[in-house]
C-alpha cells in the first residue's frame, strides 16, 4: 500500500509499526491471549474492541496533517463549564470530608463539529499531534464500519506485558513546570500507586508486587507529570479477561477507592468518557506482548449523526481534600489548551492557555 491510506481503510498504528489488512473483531478480550497482532480499544464505560491484522510492518508517522481539517478553534464546547466543573470539584470535596472517598477524577468532555468530514481521517491527526506534541503512547485506531476512529498522543501507560510480567504507569501530578507541584500532586499519586499495587494484586502472584518508581517527574510538551512505576508476575491461569477485570478502569482516571469513585463520577459527568479514560494500544498474542496506553490526550471521532459528525476531546483532574476548584479547572485547561489548538490547525508551538479559550463551554 503506497501513499497515504485512504481515510476508511482499517488500520492501526503504534510504536513506530502499522498495521493492516483486518481479519476479525471481537470484543472477547479471551481473543487477547490467542494468536497475531491486536489493536485494543476499550471504552471507560465498558465497550470492547479487539481488531486483529494480518500486517504489520515498521512505518513512520503519517504525514503531518495531511487528511486533516480540524474544527473551527471557536467551535469547541464543554460538557461541564466552569462554574459546572468547579461546583463538582465543592462536591467532591464535601464526598471526602464524609469519608467515602480519597480521591476522585472529575472529567469533561470537549466536542466540535468537523467542518470537512471527508477530510477527517483521524491517522492524519495522528501525523500532526506526533509533530506538535509527541507522547510516547502515541498511535491511531481506525475502524470506521466499527465506529472506532482514534487518536491518541498518551503519555500514560495502563498496562504491558512481557510474557508474564506486567505493570502500569500511573500519573498524578501536573503542573506547568516542576516548581508548580505541590505536596497534593504526590499524595495524590501515591493514593494512586497504592490503588493500582492492589489491583495487579488481584491477578498477580503473591508478593511479586513492586514499586520500582514512585513520583518521577517527566516533562512532556508544555508540562510535567509525575508518574510512577507498578509492576508484577501474572500468576497462573491468569491472561488478559482476568487481567482487564481486576485493573479496568485505570486507577489514575477513577480514583481511590474505586468503586466510590466511579459512584460519584457517574453522578457528576454529564456525558459519557467513551475511549477517553479507557485503553487503547496494541497486543502482540504471539510474542506475549503488549502496550495498552491510559486514553488520555486522546481525540475520536463521534458519527453517530453522519451528517454531523464531531471530534471529541476529554480532559479532567484528580480531585483530593487539598483542591482548589479554579486551580482544578485550570489544570483541565492546560492539558486540553495545547492538542484541541493542534487539531484546530492553530499553531503547534503557541502559548498554551493564551489569548481565546476553545475549551471554555
Amino acid at each position: 500500500m503506497s501513499g497515504h491510506p485512504d481515510p476508511r481503510t482499517p488500520l492501526a498504528r503504534f510504536g513506530g509499526r502499522l498495521a493492516t489488512g483486518l481479519r476479525d473483531v471481537t470484543s472477547d478480550p479471551a481473543a487477547l491471549d490467542s494468536a497475531g497482532h491486536w489493536a485494543v480499544a476499550y471504552d471507560f464505560e465498558g465497550r470492547l474492541t479487539c481488531a486483529r491484522f494480518d500486517e504489520v510492518r515498521p512505518a513512520p508517522a503519517p504525514p503531518s496533517g495531511a487528511g486533516w481539517r480540524g474544527p473551527e478553534a471557536g467551535s469547541w464546547h464543554s460538557s461541564l463549564d466552569r462554574a459546572a466543573y468547579t461546583a463538582g470539584v465543592r462536591r467532591i470535596r464535601e464526598h471526602i470530608a464524609a469519608g467515602e472517598v480519597y480521591q476522585a477524577n472529575l472529567c469533561r468532555v470537549l466536542s466540535a463539529p468537523l467542518p470537512e468530514p471527508d477530510r477527517s481521517d483521524v491517522d492524519a491527526l495522528t501525523g500532526l499531534l506526533a509533530h506538535g506534541n509527541p507522547a510516547p503512547y502515541a498511535g491511531t485506531i481506525r475502524l470506521p464500519g466499527h465506529g472506532v476512529e482514534i487518536a491518541t498522543a498518551s503519555p500514560e501507560l495502563y498496562l504491558r506485558r512481557t510474557g508474564r510480567t506486567v505493570s502500569s504507569g500511573p500519573i498524578k501530578g501536573t503542573g506547568r513546570t516542576e516548581d508548580d507541584l505541590l505536596d497534593k500532586d504526590h499524595a495524590e499519586n501515591v493514593m494512586i500507586v497504592d490503588l493500582v499495587r492492589n489491583d495487579l494484586g488481584r491477578v498477580c502472584e503473591t508478593g511479586s508486587v513492586t514499586v520500582p518508581d514512585l513520583c518521577a517527574v517527566e516533562k512532556h510538551p508544555g508540562l510535567v507529570h509525575l508518574v510512577s512505576t507498578v509492576e508484577g508476575t501474572l500468576r497462573e491461569g491468569a491472561g488478559w479477561p482476568e487481567l482487564l477485570a481486576a485493573t479496568f478502569p485505570p486507577g489514575s482516571v477513577t480514583g481511590a477507592p474505586k468503586s466510590s469513585a466511579l459512584r460519584i463520577i457517574e453522578a457528576l459527568e454529564t456525558a459519557p468518557r467513551g475511549p477517553y479514560c479507557g485503553a487503547v494500544g496494541w497486543v502482540d498474542a504471539d510474542r506475549g506482548e503488549a502496550e495498552l496506553a491510559v486514553g488520555i490526550r486522546t481525540f475520536w471521532i463521534d458519527r453517530t449523526d453522519p451528517d454531523a459528525p464531531v471530534l471529541r476531546f476529554g480532559t479532567g483532574a484528580g480531585i483530593t481534600w487539598g483542591s482548589d476548584p479554579e486551580r482544578e479547572w485550570a489544570e483541565t485547561e492546560l492539558k486540553a489548551a495545547r492538542l484541541v489548538a493542534i487539531a484546530s490547525g492553530s499553531e503547534p508551538g503557541g502559548e498554551s492557555g493564551s489569548g481565546s479559550d476553545p475549551t471554555r463551554a
